[in-house]
């Protein structure tokens, strides 16, 4: 009879695993943690790549939730990347969604904001599923990711970076609020604002990440480098942004960022955007990822996801 209990248990465990594993979804809980992970959920089937783990806090939503992109100069890095991010929007009471998306060495622009939008739709066409709340959607992230996160937050309706064949192409792609720590926007001047802040940067060459993102040596398609640049669509409608990068950053010039957020706040507004110039701060680090440093970028989604 005992044989037989224990048989029956094994089945039921087993029927249980495979309910919450079908279609490579998967709720993980660490021991003492409050986060519950939806691991590798599929967000578009065109490339392997197009997964993202959802980490979800206590409780029955919906749930505010922001992306997290990557780093890695648009060619390497990995979800895993921003597992200490969702950490920390999960314990202020947000989803956070952490994504993968096609790489340079696998695909060229706009592959990548197609990605990004995608994640939106899909996280919008499944909020009840998720327990998420469908108006309230964000997006963080650093470097390459900061890049993404500013064209989530500028593009919105851009029809040729939308990749509506990637799903649920009838869903707004739209975010509301965006942080883009030190994240590359004019390609095309990126070498010269180097010069002036007196190092020396190879953008220009056709062996540099943003000329691998798009294909070519930048300066030979600046038509086609400009639809990467979050300036060119800014409108009054936008996401409200939250900049952050270091003033001694030799990846990226931080001009890059401060350009940035002169052009956009007189569209959308003082009182939408802020600008942080992190003294002493290279291409991230300690600075960025300080306690006190994380908890200015959750008040800053607290006051518009919230």
């Amino acid at each position: 009879m005992k044989k037989n209990s224990s048989k029956i248990l094994g089945v039921f465990l087993a029927m249980c695993l495979f309910i919450l594993t079908i279609s490579g979804q998967a709720f993980d809980s660490g021991s003492g943690s409050s986060t519950r992970t939806c691991s590798n959920v599929a967000y578009a089937s065109l490339s392997p790549a197009q997964v993202m783990d959802i980490y979800l806090p206590e409780g029955d939503g919906p749930f505010p939730v922001v992306v997290l992109i990557h780093g890695g100069a648009f060619k390497m890095g990995d979800k895993e990347m921003e597992s200490r991010n969702a950490e920390a929007l999960v314990a202020k009471g947000y989803a956070a969604a952490s994504i993968n998306y096609r790489l340079s060495g696998e695909a060229k622009f706009p592959a990548q904001i197609e990605d990004c939008k995608a994640v939106v739709r899909f996280l919008r066409a499944n909020a009840a599923k998720y327990r998420l709340n469908p108006d309230k959607i964000g997006s963080w992230g650093a470097s390459a990711g900061g890049n993404l996160s500013a064209l989530l937050g500028t593009s919105s309706g851009v029809a040729e970076l939308e990749g509506k064949e990637l799903g649920n192409s009838g869903v707004s792609s739209k975010v509301i609020a965006s942080v883009d720590w030190f994240g590359p926007i004019n390609f095309l001047t990126m070498d010269d604002e180097a010069k002036a802040l007196g190092f020396t940067g190879r953008t220009n060459s056709e062996s540099s990440p943003e000329s691998q993102l798009i294909g070519k040596a930048i300066q030979s398609v600046p038509e086609l480098v400009k639809k990467a640049n979050p300036t060119t669509y800014i409108t009054a409608d936008d996401a409200a942004f939250f900049i952050q990068v270091g003033s001694m950053d030799r990846n990226i010039p931080y001009s890059q960022s401060r350009n940035f957020y002169d052009a956009i706040k007189p569209v959308i507004g003082a009182g939408k955007v802020s600008f942080e110039l992190l003294e002493g701060a290279g291409h991230g680090g300690p600075q960025f990822s300080a306690p006190s440093n994380i908890e200015k970028v959750i008040a800053f989604f607290d006051k518009y996801l919230k």
